[in-house]
């Protein structure tokens, strides 16, 4: 029996996941959490095979949760199921610790064909994910003028670029990333300089033309 924790911050995504998993003999939902404070909680607590994460959450979530997740049990598979496109994210959460990267528009069959690979110890890789990895391993690089500022940033930058362009203030992101004001604010600001541009309504906008803002139905 492959022991799921299921972690999103929707109601009504947690439901439907545990719908689709049922119907597979050997799946079973053992834990859910809301947010990533609560999914580093209960994987503390508990043993799970398999965690199926939201990118995006309240507080803690993204690229910083799944090194979290990995670093309190790094036998734990990571399974993400995202709202956006690998091209934007599936690079960073495989670097991160992820073992997989499902898009939320993807078939049932194909999570459930997803979550008993990674749990089986395999990498769940589509053909999109594929190959931004082998540019990256073959060193490969974008021409200058095709190359997106956000791919400069680091982790850390990353994630706090998601969070301001979520709306999320800079006290409110040091308190779920655990760091000082002080801190956030360095970030921010080199965020803007490797981005070149001069406030947080131009990364909003940046965001939204790059489809890297969080939609309605989370992500």
């Amino acid at each position: 029996m492959i022991k799921l924790l299921v972690a999103d911050d929707h109601t009504l995504v947690r439901e439907g996941l545990k719908q689709i998993l049922s119907a597979a003999a050997d799946l079973q939902v053992a834990g859910e959490a809301i947010d990533g404070d609560e999914a580093l909680r209960k994987v503390r607590e508990a043993e799970f095979d398999v965690v199926l994460l939201d990118m995006s959450m309240p507080g803690l979530s993204g690229i910083d949760l799944i090194k979290r997740l990995k670093l309190e049990k790094p036998k734990l598979k990571v399974l993400v199921l995202s709202m956006h496109g690998e091209q934007q994210y599936a690079v960073r959460a495989y670097k991160a610790g992820a073992s997989g990267y499902l898009t939320k528009d993807s078939a049932s069959a194909q999570l459930v064909a997803a979550i008993r690979k990674v749990a089986a110890g395999g990498v769940y890789i589509s053909a999109a994910g594929a190959e931004q990895l082998a540019i990256g391993a073959m060193g490969q690089t974008e021409p200058e003028s095709d190359a997106l500022p956000h791919r400069s940033l680091s982790d850390r930058e990353f994630e706090v670029f998601r969070m301001l362009v979520g709306g999320t203030t800079i006290t409110d992101i040091a308190d779920a990333l655990h760091l000082s004001v002080k801190t956030v604010s360095t970030h921010k600001t080199r965020v803007l300089q490797k981005m070149n541009m001069a406030s947080t309504a131009e990364l909003v906008r940046y965001a939204l033309e790059n489809r890297l803002l969080d939609g309605p139905a989370g992500a």
